[in-house]
């Protein structure tokens, strides 16, 4: 017969509460993975069963940006900022001076010597310590696939744009309005 103690059953405690984060940690990442591949299935039933808009696994204040953060950004002329859109995308509306990296290019363009990425996208190549580079998309899923490629290659201070394109739009349809 073993006698259970309040230590010993606090201890499982913990063990249950950090087996289930871990757990949950892993399959949020699971998910995540497969919408960066872009599994039809598991991207269709977060927009359709969504509640609330997709989040990405670990975002942190240090890893997004709010539109207006981005439009101080932008007036002090200090950000960098990549659309990741297709350029069907980028060419029916688009954050002025940002520039078009289509998802699928990123890793590639970002690996490019800085002289070949000057000339392919006529602005100033970023380096992996700068702090002011963002990425944006339509709504956030992709820029933080853009994100996560940037970080996985070292630009450690990276960010994207909290809700994307269509937030940067009804800020500023609010801005007209009022």
């Amino acid at each position: 017969m073993t006698l259970r103690t309040p230590l010993s059953r606090s201890v499982n405690i913990v063990g249950l509460i950090m087996l289930t984060s871990a757990l949950s940690r892993a399959f949020c990442q699971a998910l995540t993975e497969g919408n960066r591949r872009s599994y039809p299935t598991l991207s269709h039933f977060f927009r359709t069963f969504g509640t609330t808009p997709p989040t990405r696994c670990g975002d942190t204040n240090d890893s997004v940006v709010t539109v207006s953060q981005l439009k101080a950004m932008l007036d002090s002329k200090n950000a960098q900022l990549f659309d990741v859109r297709r350029p069907d995308e980028f060419q029916a509306g688009h954050i002025p001076s940002a520039v078009n990296i289509l998802l699928d290019d990123l890793e590639v363009s970002l690996k490019l010597p800085s002289e070949t990425f000057e000339q392919k996208f006529q602005v100033k190549a970023p380096a992996k310590t700068d702090d002011n580079i963002v990425f944006n998309c339509r709504s956030g899923v992709r820029s933080g696939q853009a994100l996560d490629i940037a970080r996985r290659l070292g630009f450690s201070k990276a960010r994207h744009l909290q809700g994307g394109f269509n937030e940067w739009e009804a800020e500023e349809a609010k801005g007209k309005s009022s």
